[in-house]
């Protein structure tokens, strides 16, 4: 059997793909989607198709070469369940497309991997889904009977970057403590503790720091009045807190090249606007150190704080929280396309029979 892999990652305001053989990346392509574009549809689920001529534009020339042999579609918003790789089917499909248990743009992954896979005849699968669920209990517990935290985050990004700090370190992944932010449109960071990632930011909730367009932690009572007065109606506050908030809604742009620009130009809103990112990020970083020093006997201190993410490009920025976090344990960086790679890795396991893909149910 061959091991002909195309990687199918849709983000926010962006669509990945990635061809790998034998495990190498032979072809690997990014399409940015401006907000403005993608402010025209109504729901994540018109975007499909629009994401996927996206995909086959960039593929086009590389699907002359040869029919994949898999389709691996980045995971999305399912039922809480462990990591590994799935079958992609009719269930999850359907869970996604109804936004059962949530709405993004990730839930389309599997939705164009299988759309893809099927007109070619071959298997599609994802891997590590952002449902991932290793929380301890203490860190669903809120104050609010009716309403318990839940994990959802990057987690194909966070445990892979983890995974290769680990071997660069010469440790175990199951035997090191690390704090992993992933810092994109949305900010996720994770306490991997042994292998299992205990406590998690769930960005999408509107949890942890801002972003380049999420809110992150707001008051809840002004939310609550802006709803009140009409000011917002439910939905369109959603909308707002998840995409239209953050470093957008401060500055009125996501990119943080131009915020840094705008801040080394004199622009004082941006260098404040920045700062904040920074102390955001740098605050909730250390708010995880209660995590992984819980149920350790030995009280082993922290291995790496790890960051990754495109905001990561930034030296600027990493620098900045470098200088804030960097007593708790050494700042690594990794960018790149790690959560492709990931999912390309573990498409090949289940091609070799190294991996099983698990079936999903509702």
């Amino acid at each position: 059997m061959g091991s002909r892999i195309l990687v199918i990652n849709p983000g926010s305001t962006s669509t990945k793909v990635a061809i790998f053989n034998e495990g190498k990346i032979d072809f690997d392509a990014e399409v940015s989607h401006p907000r403005e574009r993608i402010d025209k549809f109504s729901t994540v689920m018109e975007q499909k198709d629009f994401r996927s001529a996206a995909v086959m534009a960039l593929i086009k020339d590389e699907h002359e070469k040869g029919t994949p042999d898999m389709v691996v579609g980045r995971g999305g918003l399912l039922k809480p369940i462990p990591g590994g790789p799935y079958s992609i089917s009719d269930e999850m499909i359907s869970d996604l497309e109804s936004g059962r248990y949530g709405v993004h743009p990730c839930n389309l992954g599997a939705m164009l991997a299988r759309e893809f896979a099927e007109q070619w005849g071959v298997p599609s699968m994802i891997m590590d889904p952002v449902v991932t669920d290793e929380m301890d209990p203490v860190a669903k517990v809120t104050g609010l009977p009716e309403i318990k935290r839940r994990s959802v985050f990057h987690a194909l990004s966070q445990r892979g970057v983890a995974r290769s700090v680990a071997a660069e370190m010469g440790l175990e992944y199951e035997q090191a403590k690390f704090i992993v932010g992933h810092m994109g449109g949305g900010v996720s960071i994770g306490a991997h503790r042994y292998g299992k990632v205990v406590d998690v930011i769930n960005a999408l909730d509107g949890e942890g720091p801002f972003s380049p367009e999420r809110s992150g932690t707001l008051p809840i009572l002004p939310v609550l009045n802006l709803v009140e007065s009409g000011q917002y109606s439910f939905d369109e506050m959603r909308k707002v807190i998840t995409s239209r908030s953050g470093v957008l809604g401060l500055l009125g742009t996501n990119d943080m090249r131009e915020v840094q620009a705008r801040m080394e130009d004199g622009d004082d809103e941006a260098r404040l606007v920045l700062d904040a990112l920074v102390y955001n990020a740098s605050k909730h970083i250390c708010s995880f150190i209660p995590a992984l020093m819980k149920d350790d006997p030995q009280k082993r201190p922290i291995d790496a704080i790890i960051l990754t993410g495109g905001v990561a490009r930034s030296e600027l920025l990493v620098k900045a929280v470098e200088e804030v976090v960097g007593f708790i344990a050494p700042v690594k960086v990794v960018t790149g396309l790690e959560e492709m790679e990931v999912m390309g890795r573990g498409g090949l396991a289940v091609l070799r029979g190294e991996l099983q893909p698990q079936e999903y149910k509702s």
